[in-house]
């Protein structure tokens, strides 16, 4: 039996096979949060900086370049929660056309989880936030990588667990509700999603990724679907202009304490100290990406003189590292409409003023880099 003390979050049901199940209660918690001056505090630190990294972004010459970045720095991260290690100049390597043979598998799960944040962020825009459309982002989250196979796209049929890897339901650590309560127990938290009550949003959407990890709906993804699911509501519930806060790293620092904040709500009922803890990513993780920001628009305005007496070309060429930081020539030669030996020799003046660093993959395949950016995403 789980050493539970308080049924504030559900309760462990005994199942026929005779291990324990938790059942979730519906949100909001009840009794309701209490509200103290501690995380009324944080509620504003969090609150205060989504509108700072709003208003930092909305001064970059093109946020949808930051944004693009982001996300794949997002999926980098979050895969590597779930054990993946590919990296983000793999994932860049990897769409401008090189597949890594040691780990070509690894960065097609990070360039799907790319797919699944794009494809639901322009699916809210005519589908509500909904069971429905979790199931799609699903679907596109496992296409043709691990997981396939199971079920991609439904709610589990089955029991799951969360344990050891390799392990059976005797070494688990937290068993969610049984697979023929999912439709029902998903159903509510689409309710309360939906429902109109004056809980800020952030801490509706705190709510609302613990109660997506315990229920577990899918046989494989559920973290991954859970972190997006931060970012889908953010944006749905007008908290974000733009996709751009995402908590992955945060937790990936620091996973354990992430794991005991979850499984002290479902055995403690302890919501708040839960919320406290998201929030206080939620303000680090806000603070960091503007940080970002505005280190990528200095180095831009920088390396934009740096190139401003050169060619049409040259400036050309650096508004495509924005885009591409990892490129070859002949992706540059088509991204610049002009020929391989244009689009190579405006390269090799990058080369010579250090803003481009060569990777040889064999003697006749180059790859360029843009360091000096990928450097403030973190890499």
């Amino acid at each position: 039996m789980p050493h539970q003390t308080s049924d504030r979050a559900g309760v462990y049901i005994k199942q026929l096979t005779g291990y324990q199940a938790f059942i979730p209660k519906p949100l909001p918690p009840d009794p309701p949060l209490v509200l103290s001056p501690q995380l009324l505090d944080m509620l504003s630190a969090a609150d205060r900086a989504i509108g700072r990294l709003d208003s930092a972004t909305e001064l970059l010459p093109n946020p949808d370049l930051f944004i693009r970045m982001y996300v794949r720095k997002e999926a980098v991260y979050s895969s590597q929660i779930e054990g993946t290690q590919a990296s983000l100049t793999d994932l860049l390597e990897y769409e401008a056309g090189r597949v890594r043979r040691d780990n070509p598998e690894d960065t097609k799960e990070v360039s799907n989880y790319v797919a699944a944040m794009n494809f639901g962020l322009e699916r809210l825009a005519s589908l509500p936030l909904s069971s429905r459309l979790l199931k799609e982002i699903h679907a596109k989250l496992l296409e043709g990588v691990r997981g396939s196979e199971k079920d991609p796209g439904s709610f589990r049929r089955y029991q799951n667990w969360i344990g050891p890897t390799g392990g059976s339901m005797n070494d688990a650590v937290f068993i969610p509700p049984p697979h023929q309560d999912i439709n029902k127990i998903m159903g509510e938290l689409e309710s309360f999603l939906h429902d109109q009550n004056p809980l800020p949003p952030l801490l509706k959407c705190g709510l609302a990724h613990s109660q997506f990890e315990t229920i577990h709906p899918f046989l494989d993804g559920n973290g991954r679907m859970g972190r997006l699911l931060i970012t889908f509501l953010l944006c749905w519930q007008g908290t974000l202009k733009r996709p751009l806060l995402y908590l992955s790293y945060y937790f990936k620092k620091h996973r354990q304490e992430y794991y005991e904040r979850l499984q002290a709500v479902r055995d403690q009922g302890s919501w708040e100290a839960w919320l406290l803890f998201f929030l206080n990513g939620v303000r680090d993780v806000a603070k960091e990406a503007m940080d970002k920001a505005r280190k990528i628009q200095n180095l831009r305005d920088e390396h934009r003189q740096l190139v401003g007496g050169r060619s049409e070309l040259a400036q050309k060429l650096l508004d495509l590292l924005f885009i591409n930081p990892v490129l070859d020539v002949k992706l540059a030669s088509s991204h610049l409409a002009c020929s391989y030996q244009g689009a190579n020799n405006v390269i090799k003046r990058f080369l010579e003023n250090n803003l481009l660093y060569q990777k040889d993959i064999s003697e006749r395949y180059r790859f360029f880099i843009y360091k000096d950016y990928l450097d403030i995403l973190g890499e």
